[in-house]
């Protein structure tokens, strides 16, 4: 028997707590791992070294460890929490998380301000290294192939809103170049104050109203472009461009561009990121083939390409009117009609069917599951920054599924029941086959 224990009411804290009796958490088999992981690749001291020129030595008090900074960054993609607020209070509510910090019980948790400032203090190219040494960790476990990429885009929701946008010209607010077209057409006069539902009703009839990145901006983000998103809808946005090893999934390269930027005028950029980091990363692996869809189609890309010793396999989309290819230099003619013949074969469709599941299951994990699909940054510098590090903790998880077969910290929650459908599936196969073979019996068959 036991007595019921009863809800205390709330008194004064005690000023003094032993260490020995703070509540001590077992740990999360799955960040105990991965902090072993990052100690074997020797993460902390890297970084650590990176950083010294970004910090002054003996001045003012100590910030946060670098390596803590990243790994707050890792729980926002393996926890599916997109904003700093949110990383910052789960890593300050759990223990098991504060253990992956590195942060003792008695001391507090980085806030999200701590996370912006070192943020703004630590180059793209410190970003670029935490995402290199996990690319090298990955090389060295036999996880990276090094032969055909994957190519493709995506688009993220920026953190401004449409209706903010203003002319940039005039600096006029949309309702204020509504109001003045109302005063060009006659509707109203410059004296007249025309209500919310006259301008919207007189906005909702004119025609021909476009909304064009060379006359408009944000002023709260200058960077981000009105573009359309995948569910359809017009919004300020960034272009998300990966490049994956197809073998393994890995992503090698995660590039941000503006959302007005074409698939056409980036495929040469991104490749060549892809092997600067292999580089970087003390790899010898260089690609040889690249796979995109149709809309990386465009004859100087291809011929960029195929200056890096890489093949393509980019279908060529159907146009109207006859060919200018003849008028183009014999290099860029060589490289489209290559690669014309190349996408006529069977391995091309092989490789445009695993392109487009592989890259699409990344953007599906980074974007979707990973609290990626809207930033909660301005400026494409910053954007940058996160998309790396998100792709890192991308490739961390795939790591950590080879090497202990769990991904990501909740997949935990759903391994026992996987394990028990397995059985029962495995159960019910066999009670079938018993029976087949004792009906056979009975039947003489």
């Amino acid at each position: 028997m036991m007595g019921m224990g009863k809800r205390r009411r709330k008194s004064q804290e005690e000023l003094f707590v032993a260490s020995g009796e703070l509540a001590k958490s077992p740990g999360h088999a799955f960040y105990k791992r991965l902090n072993k992981l990052l100690t074997e690749c020797d993460f902390d001291a890297a970084i650590e070294r990176a950083c010294e020129p970004y910090y002054k030595a003996n001045r003012g008090r100590d910030s946060i460890a670098p390596g803590t900074y990243f790994r707050m960054l890792f729980v926002g993609y393996f926890e599916a929490i997109e904003s700093q607020r949110g990383i910052a209070w789960r890593c300050a509510d759990s223990l098991s998380l504060r253990e992956f910090l590195g942060v003792k019980l008695t001391e507090a948790t980085p806030d999200h301000s701590t996370l912006s400032k070192t943020r703004d203090r630590l180059p793209i190219g410190v970003h670029e290294l935490a995402f290199r040494l996990v690319l090298a960790a990955a090389a060295e476990r036999g996880l990276l192939k090094g032969k055909t990429l994957g190519v493709d885009s995506t688009t993220l929701e920026a953190d401004a809103a449409m209706r903010s946008i203003v002319r940039k010209e005039s600096g006029e607010d949309w309702k204020a170049y509504v109001k003045r077209l109302m005063q060009e057409a006659g509707e109203v006069t410059e004296d007249e104050e025309p209500t919310d539902e006259e301008i919207r009703r007189f906005d909702k009839k004119r025609k021909k109203k476009k909304v064009s990145n060379a006359e408009w901006e944000s002023p709260t983000d200058p960077d981000a472009r009105i573009a359309k998103l995948k569910d359809k809808r017009t919004h300020l946005a960034y272009k998300l461009e990966h490049a994956i090893d197809l073998d393994s999934e890995l992503i090698v390269a995660a590039e941000v561009y503006h959302a007005d930027h074409s698939d056409s005028q980036t495929l040469a950029d991104t490749t060549m990121s892809a092997r600067t980091h292999l580089a970087e990363a003390g790899r010898e692996e260089v690609y040889e083939e690249v796979v995109a869809d149709k809309g990386y189609h465009a004859a100087e890309q291809l011929e960029l390409v195929q200056g890096l010793n890489v093949r393509t396999y980019v279908p060529e989309p159907e146009r109207r009117g006859q060919s200018r290819l003849g008028e183009k230099p014999p290099e860029v003619q060589r490289a489209v009609k290559g690669n014309r013949r190349r996408t006529k074969t069977e391995k091309n469709s092989r490789l445009q069917r695993l392109r487009s599941e592989r890259v699409e299951r990344s953007f599906a994990h980074v974007c979707d599951t990973g609290g990626a699909r809207r930033t909660r940054l301005r400026g494409i510098e910053k954007v940058r920054k996160q998309t790396l590090i998100t792709a890192a903790a991308r490739n961390l998880g795939l790591l950590m599924r080879k090497l202990f077969g769990i991904g990501k910290p909740r997949a935990l929650q759903g391994l026992l029941g996987s394990l028990l459908n397995q059985l029962a599936t495995a159960l019910q196969a066999v009670i079938k086959l018993i029976r087949l073979v004792a009906a056979r019996r009975s039947t003489g068959c």
